[in-house]
């Protein structure tokens, strides 16, 4: 998919790929690789406040506005969390704060990645979201206010 794909393309194309392993093992694999691709936050925003709360393993998260968009980078200390945050980074970046805020995160469910996750990174995974949202807000507020 190019870079105009909607976040609802980008989520099929997410679940087409779980779809061609037949097993965990394969996806869980995947996942990781997915991890090891991901933009690594710079060094100056892997400090507390960039820190998502609510993660086993460490997760920083940090988002710019640019040009009207959302820029995520992020990365974790462990190799199944850093995937996690992989996916929700391919899938929400670069997006306007409302799609951000409104996005159907429902590719999750078809690929059944809540239901084999060990309760703590589902518990994580619920964090990186929320704290994705909540930087939507922040950025709708600071771009209604000016």
């Amino acid at each position: 998919m190019g870079p105009k794909a909607t976040i609802s393309e980008v989520g099929e194309e997410i679940v087409e790929e779980f779809n061609f392993f037949e097993d965990w093992m394969g996806r869980y694999e995947h996942l990781i690789d997915l991890g090891r691709s991901l933009s690594l936050i710079d060094n100056q925003y892997r400090t507390d406040d960039y820190r998502i709360r609510g993660c086993q393993a460490q997760v920083w998260l940090r988002a710019s506005f640019q040009n009207g968009n959302i820029v995520f980078t992020a990365d974790s200390d462990a190799l199944i969390t850093k995937g996690l945050v992989a996916l929700l980074v391919r899938v929400l970046n670069n997006r306007k704060p409302i799609d951000v805020l409104n996005a159907d995160l429902n590719f999750l469910d078809k690929i059944q990645m809540k239901e084999h996750l060990s309760p703590t990174r589902k518990n994580g995974l619920d964090a990186m979201i929320r704290q994705i949202r909540l930087y939507a807000v922040g950025f709708m507020q600071t771009s209604q206010a000016s």
